[in-house]
């Protein structure tokens, strides 16, 4: 008898990984065919690269309009569609609409719409977006923003299951696309405006149920962090974190309502097994009322897929005081530094600084200035890894209710969740930014469980003695640290961008504009969309004609006046200033926009 008991668990366990090996290998396999587009980021290191050639540098001037789509939905839409074989699966912002779309005729082959309730757009701290879906295993994984989180059937459209994975009554929303690693489904939480104290989640792809789940301040236990062996960036090398590394930098409890919310997007290490992160602000936006580092709000995070733990984190901006979220894209790519080619993991925080780090050990190789306008820190010091506060543009030296001026830069951060793209050929990044500063005043507030705990009021505008528009777009070598080029924009460039193997790059612009540019960032092309654009470009191949495609539909935190029908918003986040101008690029929403060459 205990040898048939034997038989079953280790055929149970066998069954398991190699249900965990197809799953993998399956979604390895679709996106390393370039006719597919089947993950958000194209593929685990979130290059968002295509091999494809055939729309090149020399004929990218003839594209023209394939096919157009309307979502019926007028907000923000971030994110893209997924492609796979001859489907197409499109998701909007709220309600979360979800069409499986022929390519070929670009009818509908089914269409989901979740049945949420209204309330929780008013938990929503910067518009209703949502960055989109995830595939394998025959399963469309779709996050809703009451943070259900949802597997369908991709065939059908049916309801394969659905688990809850936050209270939105409390604020605890969800904006970010879920992501597929070996047999997990990754997803986080939105509401640091609200005190939600932040976690990532993994799920098991063939059944819903939790995995594990590592919350990002409390407890070692709760972080999923061993003292010993989880490590940081600390005296010019790596160390462990040591006994309750994040209780010790809190004042009493306030890490039960401390934020750190990861809303942005995730990379995977197949090699390692390790899922890399990061973490938002700290709640609230008065920094005066959290004395402490609050850790680990602000950190980019290593995590072993299979069991959540820690296996080292460092942290960006300790006691941030200007709302540096730090959930921006890690890109996993093997590039040169001072001789060596290095396993690194590259970062574009929204503090103005890029980060590489060597994504196995977490040492800190490179952290340099990607806007010249940044003036909150002169540098990050190497040997600490701490950024070095000017105090002029400390909001916690100015204190509650004096208004600090000229800080750059602004709360949207050089960069915002807007992802990168990197080119194999050149080993460049190619990043979409921000150039905008703000004055930044904090006041008094008082937890109260479900409604916005921000603690600040704020401004913002065009980056001062400089080309007098709020964007560039910058070529970026992380092994140096320095920007190789920089293109101009009239407003942020809060689309992400696309790099393809026909010496390509491709991006978005808030006036609603599709743009190429070559390698050297010259302009090859540009066509006006129905209106803005926040949304990510993402290409495939369809019989034998390769084609590009994007989101229009202005809305995320650049443009959510805009989208709302206001000039400012209305929840204590901040006045748009300069993005009023805006409002003549709103027509029209919530488009898919498909090009190819005639």
């Amino acid at each position: 008898m205990r040898n048939l008991a034997f038989a079953w668990l280790l055929t149970s366990i066998l069954l398991v990984m190699a249900k965990s090996s197809t799953a993998n290998d399956e979604l390895a396999k679709l996106s390393s065919n370039p006719s597919n587009w089947a993950m958000q980021a194209g593929n685990f290191a979130n290059h968002r690269y295509s091999e494809l050639n055939q729309i090149n540098k020399g004929n990218v001037r003839k594209l023209k309009v394939a096919w157009m789509m309307s979502t019926g939905v007028l907000r923000g839409h971030e994110g893209s569609p997924i492609v796979i074989g001859d489907t197409m699966y499109v998701h909007t912002a709220f309600p979360n609409k979800v069409f499986a779309v022929d390519i070929a005729t670009q009818k509908i082959k089914w269409k989901f719409e979740p049945k949420q309730d209204n309330s929780v757009i008013a938990q929503m701290c910067c518009d209703t977006v949502n960055r989109g879906l995830a595939y394998a295993d025959n399963k469309v994984i779709l996050q809703q923003a009451d943070s259900t989180l949802v597997a369908l059937n991709s065939d059908n459209g049916k309801i394969v299951w659905s688990i809850k994975n936050g209270d939105p009554k409390l604020g605890a929303v969800n904006t970010n696309a879920p992501h597929i690693f070996g047999n997990k489904v990754v997803t986080g939480i939105s509401g640091g405006e609200w005190g939600v104290r932040g976690y990532i989640s993994a799920y098991n792809l063939s059944d819903g149920k939790l995995a594990w789940r590592g919350y990002s301040v409390g407890s070692d236990a709760d972080m999923l962090v061993d003292p010993s062996t989880t490590t940081t960036w600390a005296d010019g090398k790596v160390t462990p974190v040591g006994k309750d590394s994040s209780l010790k930098t809190w004042k009493a409890d306030q890490w039960k309502t401390g934020g750190g919310t990861t809303w942005g997007w995730y990379s995977w290490d197949p090699e390692t097994n390790l899922l890399y992160y990061g973490t938002g602000n700290p709640s609230t936006w008065n920094p005066s009322q959290r004395p402490g580092d609050n850790r680990w709000s602000m950190s980019i995070w290593a995590r072993d897929l299979n069991s959540g733990k820690v296996k080292w984190v460092y942290q960006m901006t300790p006691f941030d005081e200007w709302d540096y979220d730090g959930i921006n894209e890690m890109i996993l790519a093997d590039i040169p530094h001072k001789g060596k080619v290095r396993k690194a993991l590259v970062h574009f925080d929204r503090n103005g600084f890029g980060y590489t780090l060597d994504r196995v050990t977490g040492e800190l190789l490179v952290a340099e200035k990607f806007d010249p306008a940044v003036n909150w820190a002169t540098h990050v010091d190497m040997k600490s890894g701490r950024p070095q506060v000017v105090a002029k543009y400390s909001t916690a030296k100015g204190g509650p209710d004096v208004n600090t001026k000229g800080i750059c830069p602004a709360a949207l951060g050089s960069k915002d969740q807007q992802p990168a793209a990197f080119h194999p050929k050149t080993k460049l990044f190619y990043v979409p930014t921000n150039h905008v500063c703000m004055n930044y005043e904090p006041f008094k507030v008082d937890y109260v469980a479900g409604q916005p705990y921000v603690g600040a009021t704020l401004s913002m505008f065009p980056a001062p003695n400089s080309h007098g528009g709020m964007g560039n777009f910058i070529a970026w070598d992380a092994g140096t640290g320095k920007i190789v080029w920089s293109k101009p924009e009239k407003f942020s460039v809060w689309s992400g961008a696309l790099a393809t193997a026909g010496d390509l790059i491709f991006y978005g612009t808030l006036e609603g504009y599709l743009k190429a540019v070559d390698l050297q960032g010259n302009e090859l092309f540009k066509f006006k969309t129905p209106s803005g654009i926040i949304g990510n470009v993402f290409t495939y191949m369809h019989g034998s004609k390769q084609y590009v495609g994007v989101f229009s539909g202005i809305g995320g935190w650049a443009g959510i006046g805009m989208a709302a029908g206001l000039d400012k918003d209305t929840d204590g986040l901040g006045a748009v200033g300069g993005y009023r101008e805006l409002q003549n690029y709103t027509e029209l929403g919530g488009s898919l926009t498909v090009f190819t060459l005639e």
